[in-house]
């Protein structure tokens, strides 16, 4: 049975802030603002797994259309894809990279007027600012690389 740590977000650091990163998901044009809990200090440009984490204000199921993270560059605030799994009150979606996302505690905040939220449906996230990145893991080194 899948678990919430089973869906890395995979990519590379391309920037450190004072109290964030710049990260750019595997595979996408994407340069996500995030915060971090302490000033960074893993690997910039390098491949990492990282655990991104939103809030939603308010979310939606939708009847099609891709995944994606709007702005391309900055904060995520629109986040739309598909749920791989919802445990409690947070879901993982797959939107061009994976977040795990807060759901809100009002009812009224989730519209389900294409479907119900499932494994597998598609729904848009209206993120609260704020959104999180938390390092797991970093590349192993190459032993038989100089130092």
């Amino acid at each position: 049975m899948p678990s919430m740590t089973d869906f890395p977000a995979r990519g590379r650091v391309t920037e450190k802030r004072e109290r964030g990163v710049v990260f750019k998901p595997a595979g996408t044009n994407y340069e996500l603002l995030l915060e971090t809990a302490a000033v960074y200090s893993g690997p910039v440009n390098a491949p990492v797994e990282a655990r991104l984490r939103v809030t939603a204000r308010k979310i939606y199921t939708v009847p099609s259309g891709g995944n994606f993270v709007a702005p391309i560059f900055g904060p995520p605030r629109t986040i739309q894809g598909r749920v791989k799994l919802i445990e409690g009150n947070q879901m993982i979606v797959h939107a061009g990279t994976t977040f795990v996302v807060e759901l809100p505690e009002r009812d009224t905040a989730i519209d389900l007027n294409n479907g119900s939220m499932a494994v597998g449906s598609l729904v848009n996230v209206m993120a609260l600012p704020g959104a999180t990145f938390e390092l797991l893991t970093t590349p192993a080194r190459d032993v038989s690389a100089p130092v």
